[in-house]
């Protein structure tokens, strides 16, 4: 750890990187690392704890201190860098860019955002500052961004992945972005001049050396040295895994890798001459400062500052400590990063009083039934143990039955992903713990959104064998009373209409079976799989066709108990205020309405008097509205009522009032039911689906935010809705609209998990792209295949994977 391989004078001039000091401030993974101008000699780090802090040395030899934490993000703060000073700004700005999709910039006066840059429409994962105070930003929504001040002059496109890295060139004023699809683009006044190909995997990060020439990295675990012309000059080989960060050294020659294999690799002359191996998994970032220290920020939340300066080098014991930590980490086999391993096949300690041949050669030893590696330090001419190795004999099910996490024995270990686009997260596991409670502390750890409390916690029961979730029963029990009447988004009891809703009609988790007294129909439902592949003589066919999309006709939600709506509304009524308190004549009058509008055979209209009463319900308080909302919901696919709501006289009106229902800060039920209700809306063309076309953007824009709600019948009304405004692009030549439909659809297909709103998501994708060629390429564009891939090979229910593998066909 403490030395630097090379020559034998190499190694007699400099004793290499050794521990300066640990910074402990940030609570979750530090993922980005920059010098800063101002104050000399300081750092800025970003965390996936949602702050960016500035970090000054002490007045001491070595140290820092946290001078202070800067708050903008509402999520993960993934990247940072810093603008240079101006007349305005003499210290210069600091800019970061999260998870939030926004980039906050700062003073170094004041924690919060001097101003927020808004634009993108995914993670803001790269940012590089050139001259005259121009930012360059790169997404995973494929695109990157040009800005001056707070203002977006150009948008760069042409990757069809997430851009993880962007690099200014200032002499020449290209521009460098670096993405998943593998290849980097060098661009000019918003002009691609130049593809560079040759990585086999994401580019991951990018510096510049000088004029001509700049470096790469990727997850193929390479470094590229090229030339602006397009020739690679050298690839570079030493990391095991996927390689995050890259930073040149002030000679403008030497630089530093951190990766995914738990090292800080320093190169020199095109070799790597040191190795610092960490005791975390996920190396995101790391730094030159401009004495030549390096940073490096993990997966551990720790920073760590390393210097070949003598006088800023720990204390004897603080390198023990940390060589304690290092030693007693866990390495996880299944990553690759030290081959393959048979236990039986390995060395014991006797193997360790041979010299390495090189620096960083790693050594696998037998110990009784457990496997160390070790490391070889040339400088001190020791191997020093970097950690135990998680995932060979000892450390399976297959021999002692327990797994080492984080220095303790759990019968699983398993690797979650919940973000394809983001890092893997270990989730322990013992048998006699409870699923959920585990699946609970694991999101509040990760500080992930709790709507992925079922998709753990099942996920936790269906892999750990002879482990089933009790029935927890559905039962009658209202959510906000209690009273075992009504449940608003339920369709249990008898009363109201007897049609199944293709999308929600019950039986949908029950493939093959109907509702009682519900008759097969002769073609059969693709959305629910009643009958969906049995042809006339009950055979299945030889060959499928694609019976998802395009879709022609809106889905709406159709099915209800208006007796049990009836109910909770009269006994809401008693508890509301005097002047918003319906009286008897009202409510037989709403009671009568809602017959009316429930039954397509009604001769009867509703009377404007009904309507005026069902406005007047429609604004009680928002703990109590929600059988109003469901009223509304099944009354505004009546042709008089849908009229009436939206056309000229009450569509101002109605509109405000459905975009102020639509609000993260509502109750679940009345969020599920404003958004069912503008599904509704389109079932009549002439004027509801008009009114919903035009209130397009405003709709989306907010309708899109609840993917971070944790109720499942809320996101499957999100999709749907989506769904219904895919149906009514599908047939034009909005080209706008479409792709604005279809940022939508990424952002929802990268937060919803339920399968039933998955597949509403993808019927929606397969109707905008087809039988239209630009927006085919939109989306192509857009990287959209790499977010729907992984739903390609869903079995149950089985019309995911068909309808995933139906789009990945026309992509």
């Amino acid at each position: 750890l403490r030395g630097r391989g090379g020559s034998a004078a190499d190694m007699a001039a400099s004793s290499g990187f050794r521990l300066s000091c640990s910074l402990v401030g940030h609570e979750m993974d530090v993922r980005g690392l920059v010098a800063t101008l101002f104050p000399v000699g300081a750092f800025v780090s970003v965390s996936r704890d949602r702050s960016a802090r500035v970090w000054v040395p002490n007045g001491s030899n070595r140290g820092f201190t946290e001078m202070h934490c800067m708050n903008g993000h509402s999520n993960f703060v993934s990247c940072v860098c810093i603008i240079a000073p101006n007349d305005t700004y003499p210290r210069g700005l600091i800019a970061t860019g999260g998870n939030d999709h926004n980039i906050c910039v700062f003073t170094l006066d004041s924690p919060a955002p001097l101003y927020i840059l808004k634009g993108h429409k995914n993670t803001v994962c790269s940012l590089s500052a050139g001259k005259f105070g121009t930012l360059l930003s790169g997404s995973w929504d494929t695109t990157s961004k040009v800005w001056l001040n707070e203002k977006c002059l150009m948008t760069l496109q042409g990757h069809t992945a997430a851009v993880w890295a962007v690099k200014i060139l200032p002499e020449q004023g290209f521009m460098l972005t670096g993405s998943a699809d593998k290849t980097i683009k060098m661009w000019k006044a918003g002009r691609c001049e130049r593809t560079f190909t040759g990585h086999n995997d994401c580019v991951r990060g990018l510096a510049i050396l000088n004029e001509l020439e700049f470096l790469s990295c990727s997850n193929d675990a390479t470094i590229r040295r090229w030339q602006i012309t397009g020739q690679c000059l050298q690839i570079y080989y030493g990391h095991t895994n996927y390689i995050y960060s890259l930073s040149v050294f002030p000679n403008g020659k030497d630089f530093l890798t951190t990766g995914e294999d738990r090292s800080v690799r320093i190169w020199r002359d095109g070799e790597c001459t040191q190795t610092i191996r960490l005791p975390a998994q996920s190396i995101w970032s790391g730094c030159v400062l401009d004495n030549g220290d390096i940073v490096a920020g993990s997966s551990d939340s720790v920073i760590r500052v390393f210097t070949e300066a003598e006088e800023r080098t720990a204390s004897a014991d603080e390198i023990q400590t940390f060589e304690n930590e290092l030693s007693s980490a866990t390495i996880d086999s299944k990553t690759g990063d030290l081959g393959d391993i048979n236990i039986n096949e390995l060395p014991g300690k006797e193997h360790l009083n041979e010299p390495g041949t090189k620096e960083g050669q790693t050594r696998l030893i037998r110990v009784e039934d457990t496997v160390q590696a070790y490391q070889w330090n040339v400088v001190d001419g020791r191997w020093l143990k970097i950690g135990d190795v998680v995932g060979s004999s000892g450390g399976t099910q297959k021999s002692s039955g327990k797994v080492l996490f984080e220095g303790k024995e759990f019968d699983y270990v398993f690797t979650i992903d919940i973000n394809e686009a983001g890092p893997s997260m270990k989730l322990p596991y013992n048998i006699n713990e409870d699923p959920w409670l585990v699946a609970h502390n694991f999101l509040q750890k990760n500080d992930l959104n709790p709507m992925f409390l079922d998709q753990v916690a099942n996920f936790i029961i269906e892999n750990t064998k002879g482990h089933t979730l009790g029935s927890t029963g559905i039962g009658f029990s209202d959510p906000f009373t209690g009273s075992g009447r009504y449940i608003p988004g339920t369709e249990l009891g008898t009363g109201g209409t007897n049609e199944v809703d293709p999308f929600t009609g019950s039986g949908r988790y029950v493939p093959g079976s109907l509702p009682s007294g519900l008759a097969p129909s002769a073609g059969g439902d693709p959305f629910t799989g009643v009958n969906a592949y049995v042809s006339a003589d009950g055979c299945a066919p030889t060959t499928l066709s694609n019976p998802y999309f395009p879709k022609k006709d809106p889905v709406t939600f159709d099915q209800a108990n208006t007796i049990q709506i009836i109910g909770k509304l009269k006994e809401l009524n008693d508890s509301t205020s005097a002047d918003q308190k319906l009286s008897e004549g009202d409510l037989q009058m709403l009671e009568k309405f809602l017959c009316v509008v429930s039954s397509p055979s009604a001769q009867e209209r509703p009377t404007a008097q009904q309507l005026e009463i069902l406005w007047k319900a429609a604004q009680w308080p928002e703990d109590i509205v929600f059988p109003v909302l469901d009223i509304l919901r099944l009354a505004i696919k009546h042709p008089t009522v849908n009229e009436h709501f939206c056309s000229e006289h009450y569509s101002k009106q109605f509109s405000n009032y459905l975009l102020n229902k639509i609000n993260l800060r509502g109750k679940p039920a009345n969020q599920m039911l404003v958004l069912r209700t503008v599904c509704n809306c389109f079932a009549n063309q002439t004027h509801g689906s008009k009114f919903m076309m035009s209130l397009r953007e405003a709709i989306l824009s907010q309708a899109i935010e609840m993917r971070s709600a944790s109720s499942k019948n809320v996101h499957i009304a999100l999709s749907t809705l989506i769904l219904n405004y895919a149906v009514n692009l599908h047939a034009g030549n909005d080209i706008e609209g479409k792709a604005n439909c279809l940022s939508i659809i990424s952002a929802a297909i990268e937060a919803l998990q339920d399968y039933e709103a998955i597949f509403r998501l993808l019927v929606a994708l397969g109707t905008i792209i087809s039988d239209d060629p630009n927006a085919l390429q939109l989306a192509q564009s857009l990287g959209v295949d790499s977010q729907i891939r992984k739903y390609s090979s869903v079995s149950d229910p089985a019309k995911v994977g068909d309808c995933c593998r139906f789009v990945l066909k026309v992509l």
